[in-house]
C-alpha cells in the first residue's frame, strides 16, 4: 500500500530534496506540494494524504497553524502531521505536539530518518528517532515550558509507568517488549489504556507528560 504525503515548505529546493528523498522509495508517493500554511491546509484537506510533512516556519500559517488546523483538538478525521524543525526551535517544536502532531524531523535529518518519520506516522506510530525525540522533549522539560505538570498524577500502575518511561525514551513498542518482557500485543494494550487515563491522544503526548512530570529523570 502507497503511503500518499503532502510537502510543505516554502523553500522550492527542500521541497524538491525532500520529494527525492520520498519518491525513491517504492512504498511512498508525494502527492502534492504546498509553498505556503494556507495552501498546505487547503490541499490537505481536500486531498487527504496519509501523512502531511510540514515546515515550522512558512508564509500566512505557520507549521503550528496548520498542524492545529488538521489535526487539533476538535478536528473531525483528523489527518497525521509530521513537523519539521531545527532543534533551537523548542517553542514551535511543544506549540505542534498540543496541535496535535504525531512526530517531529529535525532539518539536518538523514534520508533514512526522513522515511521512518513517514512511515511511522503512517503506520499510526509518533516517536520516530530516539535520539531526535529524547533530545527534543528534555529540552523542552529543562526550559520549563508551560504545560500539564503540576495536577495531580493519574493513576497509573507500576508496569503502566515502565512503559511511560520507555516510550519518554524514544523506545520502540517491540523494544518496550523485549525490555519488559511482555508481547507486543500487551505494549499496544497499555499503550491505549494509558492514553486514556493521560488524556493523550498520541505517544508524543505520552512523552511530553512524562517530562513535564519528571517521570522520567535527566539521565535517562
Amino acid at each position: 500500500m502507497t503511503i500518499r504525503v503532502l510537502l510543505a515548505d516554502d523553500q522550492a529546493m527542500v521541497r524538491g530534496g525532500l520529494r527525492l528523498i520520498l519518491e525513491d522509495q517504492p512504498d511512498i508517493s508525494v502527492v502534492a506540494e504546498a509553498v505556503d500554511g494556507a495552501e498546505a491546509v487547503a490541499l490537505a484537506r481536500r486531498l487527504r494524504p496519509d501523512v502531511c510533512l510540514v515546515d515550522v516556519r512558512m508564509p500566512h500559517l505557520d507549521g503550528i497553524e496548520v498542524t492545529r488546523a488538521l489535526a487539533g483538538p476538535g478536528v473531525r478525521d483528523p489527518l497525521r502531521v509530521v513537523v519539521v524543525t531545527t532543534f533551537d526551535l523548542d517553542e514551535y517544536v511543544y506549540g505542534a505536539v498540543r496541535g496535535g502532531a504525531v512526530g517531529f524531523v529535525l532539518k539536518d535529518a538523514g534520508p533514512a530518518l526522513l522515511v521512518e518519520a513517514v512511515r511511522a506516522a503512517a503506520n499510526g506510530d509518533a516517536l520516530v528517532s530516539p535520539s531526535v525525540t529524547v533530545r527534543l522533549l528534555r529540552h523542552l522539560a529543562a526550559s520549563g515550558a508551560p504545560g500539564r505538570a503540576g495536577r495531580a498524577e493519574p493513576p497509573l500502575s507500576e508496569r503502566e509507568l515502565q512503559v511511560v518511561r520507555a516510550i519518554a525514551r524514544g523506545r520502540t513498542n517491540q523494544e518496550i517488549a523485549a525490555e519488559l518482557f511482555i508481547s507486543l500485543s500487551t505494549v499496544k494494550s497499555h499503550l491505549s489504556v494509558i492514553m486514556g487515563k493521560l488524556g493523550a491522544r498520541n505517544r508524543v503526548e505520552i512523552a511530553v507528560w512524562a517530562w513535564e512530570n519528571r517521570v522520567v529523570g535527566n539521565g535517562a
